[in-house]
């Protein structure tokens, strides 16, 4: 029965990982028990991507108990704007996000009925129900595939912990199934963050942000109206950016200047329309600091795309291998993970495929709370640094969107530890970071306590 009463009422070096034999075919787990609970987090202004504004996200721990009665605690962040913009669009915020939270009651019980060995081989299992079990739930056949991935995240985090134990992984080296160690077999010292530009934020906080030591800015385009009315706030958002950070030196890049990156999500629909933008960087001297635009075509758009002088990242439309083939095939040349988003299961299916085709990987955020900060930094640690910049790439924007974001680090069972905050715009990872596995594998007491 679904929950419809529920939603009327709601580094500069990296080097290689230490060798790690294979291991033995790991164990058939059962889920026995399963439990979901969330909490609501305020945003400190509206947050706007794709052409809408959120004003809070809600946080969902699961607990995953298996029949040997070790269990595991996975978080994920809701987001029902990236999820789906159009569904977002059509309901209050409120009942988008409860939704969400019913698809992952339904899909608990079809985990329940689940055996897997693996979260990745539990994900190909229960797709097409959780698929189905969505639709249902929103009342919409096209609903789009993100917002399933998205409520399939605490879940796929819970069954990576219940994972471990099972198999007495100690470490997220360990816990990684051995056809995907190659793609996540690098140690980055260090990982640059990308710090996020929304539509209406101040350019002093970006100056100010630059002076901190921010070298990556990426800024969010696709701004909402018209295309017309689009392409026009974009330019002139570029503009009003790149006058205030142009001559601030940076002696984090070879070229002594700021990087940008761009984020469309999708909003723009054709090829002309961006080629339009990227002539009004270069007329003001921004082109040849765009490191990469990320996911700037709707889905549908099918030309090809390698002419434009740029590196393109695919995020929204990578929902499989073969989606992430096709956008290579088209002119794509960077894949976004998003293991905070889609979940780790995929993120590590699209990183093999990645290191296949020797294309680089970045680690984009989805304003998630700091516990799924490190759990996506145990991804971007461990990918091949990024071209022209020498280490990992990772967003994460949660400190300056969350009204709470002090309190929620608190719910840190590795708060203090000197890899959970940035300094001078990157992570700096030790020994001790991977050795710890970023905290990922202690408890928190926070979110333990919300199953009492």
């Amino acid at each position: 029965m679904y929950r419809r009463d529920f939603i009327r009422a709601a580094g500069i070096m990296a080097m290689p990982a230490p060798h790690l034999a294979p291991a033995a075919a790991p164990p058939r787990i059962r889920v026995v028990k399963a439990a979901a609970r969330f909490e609501r987090e305020p945003l400190l202004r509206p947050f706007g991507f794709k052409g809408n504004y959120l004003t809070e996200l809600w946080q969902v721990a699961t607990r995953l108990t298996a029949a040997s009665g070790n269990s595991g605690i996975g978080l994920a962040t809701q987001s029902v704007l990236y999820g789906d913009a159009e569904l977002f669009a059509a309901h209050t915020e409120l009942k988008g996000n409860a939704m969400m939270f019913a698809l992952v009651q339904e899909t608990l019980d079809i985990v329940k009925a689940t055996p897997f060995t693996t979260p990745i081989d539990l994900q190909e299992k229960i797709l097409p129900r959780v698929i189905a079990a969505g639709k249902e739930i929103t009342g919409r056949q096209q609903l789009h595939y993100n917002f399933v991935l998205n409520a399939l995240v605490s879940i796929d985090n819970a069954a990576w912990l219940l994972y471990a134990a099972e198999n007495n992984c100690r470490t997220f080296d360990e816990m990684i199934p051995a056809p995907y160690r190659a793609a996540l077999g690098y140690r980055n010292k260090q990982i640059a963050v990308l710090f996020q530009v929304s539509y209406n934020m101040p350019v002093a906080d970006i100056v100010k942000a630059v002076k901190d030591g921010y070298f990556i800015i990426k800024i969010k385009t696709g701004s909402p109206g018209s295309q017309e009315e689009m392409l026009a706030f974009d330019m002139a958002r570029l503009t009003e950016i790149h006058n205030a950070l142009k001559d601030l030196p940076q002696p984090h890049t070879a070229h002594g200047n700021i990087w940008y990156t761009m984020d469309a999500n999708g909003r723009y629909a054709e090829k002309d329309t961006l080629r339009r933008y990227l002539d009004h960087a270069k007329s003001i001297g921004a082109f040849d600091r765009i490191l990469v635009y990320e996911e700037p075509f709707r889905e549908d758009m099918r030309e090809p795309v390698g002419d434009l002088g740029v590196r393109l990242g695919a995020d929204e439309s990578v929902h499989s291998e073969r989606d992430a083939l096709q956008r290579l095939q088209q002119g794509y040349s960077v894949l976004v993970l998003k293991g905070i988003a889609k979940t780790l299961s995929l993120s590590m299916r699209i990183a093999k495929l990645a290191e296949e085709k020797k294309v680089p990987c970045l680690c984009a955020d989805l304003t998630v709370n700091p516990v799924l900060v490190d759990w996506h930094k145990n991804l971007a640690a461990r990918l091949a640094p990024f071209p022209g910049v020498g280490m990992g790439l990772m967003e994460t924007n949660g400190d300056m969107n969350y009204r709470h974001w002090a309190e929620m680090k608190g719910y840190l069972p590795a708060e203090g530890a000197s890899w959970t905050d940035a300094q001078q715009g990157v992570f700096n990872l030790g020994a001790d970071f991977y050795a710890g596995s970023g905290g990922i594998f202690k408890p928190s007491r926070h979110y333990e306590d919300l199953f009492k």
